[in-house]
């Protein structure tokens, strides 16, 4: 295959960034225009707010308003050149990248793909299970459960109702917990004035956890905030318990019980994605690329990784930076500078994570925060993250529509875009 068209040789060094979620969106922003031609490749052609992913699957918000075209980022960035393609092999021999849309010769390249979800080795769950990474992900949830709620109507019995009204949760991390507590809400508030013929007090929402408890990232005190306001909303937490098979209609469970359900959303964990071209060596844990203390790649002078897909091992990171927005931000931030120094021959800054903190929303006014050294529960906390979520969206225009959302939810206590959307022909 030729080369990708349309970019056109340049005297600057050639950066191509492989992904534009958290970290290569911030390394693409950041870098200088006048020292780098930049080019940007992805599967979209836009930034997805991940942390908000559960919010449309619960159909809170529409998927617009946490997307933003990549284009309308950079169309006042002349050096910088985007294509929507999927990277099949890095030659680091050649210096070159191949596409499906074709080959492309790089000074550096950035892997920052982020990673996908880790099914453990059960292949049945894979099989049937609903994972939640990216905003079609999200929409099919979405569907799935509404769909299930409009065939529950068609049935008679109790047993064959709860079935389809069932939803099982797998992981108690910030997604698990927040996709729990809004579906209770859903249940509390919505559902039953949506179906006043179904009777939800039946509805089971189950979250499970391998773990000893939910949000290891926060503390142990607002972990179990966390878990009390769950239980006050209805949902059956189950601690130290694994999902081991589902085969889309019955959930196996470590301690020898079973759970009838058409909906289980797997939010275990994660593996970072791959690309081909690197040695075995070159791995770290769950498919990380193991990286210097600059984010180089293990072997590489002109291969970057960050974000989810690298494994930087410190002192205070063993295994690794958690894989989270602000590790991938903060690494996509440095290496821009970094990048620079090395035109100019300059010594390369060693990064150092900053944690600001983790923040888990349950539900309505509840909410958990470690910020720092602080820690934040309730009304306070649900408060401290809107704001930060908020402004942490891409684009003005999102940040209205999300806040118009978010003030119309609260003081009516509905949901506006439960709508089932499917294909033509499905």
């Amino acid at each position: 295959m030729g080369k990708i068209a349309n970019i056109p040789d340049s005297n600057d060094p050639r950066v191509v960034i492989i992904g534009a979620g958290f970290a290569g969106l911030k390394l693409a922003r950041k870098l200088h225009k006048d020292k780098f031609q930049v080019v940007l490749l992805d599967r979209y052609n836009y930034h997805q707010f991940q942390p908000l992913l559960y919010q449309v699957a619960t159909a809170g918000l529409e998927p617009s308003a946490i997307s933003f075209p990549l284009r309308k980022i950079f169309q006042h960035q002349k050096h910088l050149h985007f294509r929507i393609a999927e990277v099949k092999r890095i030659d680091t021999d050649k210096n070159t990248i191949e596409t499906d849309i074709g080959n492309l010769s790089y000074d550096y390249v950035v892997v920052a793909i982020g990673a996908t979800t880790n099914y453990f080795g059960l292949q049945n769950v894979e099989a049937n299970s609903l994972s939640m990474k990216s905003v079609p992900d999200a929409l099919y949830i979405r569907n799935s459960i509404l769909q299930h709620f409009e065939s529950a109507l068609n049935y008679e019995t109790p047993e064959e109702i709860q079935h389809l009204l069932n939803v099982v949760i797998v992981g108690g991390g910030p997604t698990g917990v927040e996709l729990a507590g809004a579906l209770a809400e859903m249940k509390k508030n919505i559902l039953p004035k949506d179906y006043p013929e179904l009777d939800f007090s039946i509805m089971q929402i189950h979250l499970y956890e391998a773990g000893g408890r939910i949000l290891t990232s926060l503390t142990e005190k607002s972990a179990a905030k966390a878990l009390g306001y769950l239980k006050t909303l209805g949902v059956q937490v189950h601690l130290n318990t694994a999902v081991k098979d589902y085969d889309g209609q019955i959930v196996q469970v470590s301690d020898g019980s079973t759970v009838n359900s058409r909906t289980l959303i797997w939010a275990a964990g994660v593996k970072a994605s791959t690309v081909l071209g690197f040695s075995v060596n070159a791995y770290g844990a769950a498919n990380r690329l193991i990286v210097d203390e600059f984010n180089r790649v293990a072997g590489h002078e002109d291969i970057f990784a960050i974000g989810d897909v690298c494994q930087m091992i410190t002192e205070d990171y063993p295994r690794g930076h958690p894989q989270v927005a602000q590790v991938a931000i903060q690494q996509g931030r440095l290496l821009a500078k970094n990048l620079l120094r090395l035109q100019l021959k300059k010594p390369l800054s060693a990064f150092h994570y900053i944690d600001r903190g983790s923040m888990a929303t349950i539900g309505r006014n509840l909410a958990v925060a470690n910020i720092f050294k602080t820690s934040w529960h309730g009304f306070t906390a649900w408060a401290i993250w809107s704001f930060v979520h908020l402004m942490s969206i891409v684009g003005v225009r999102n940040r209205f529509i999300i806040f118009i959302n978010w003030a119309w939810n609260y003081v009516t206590y509905d949901q506006a875009l439960r709508l089932l959307i499917k294909p033509k022909g499905k």
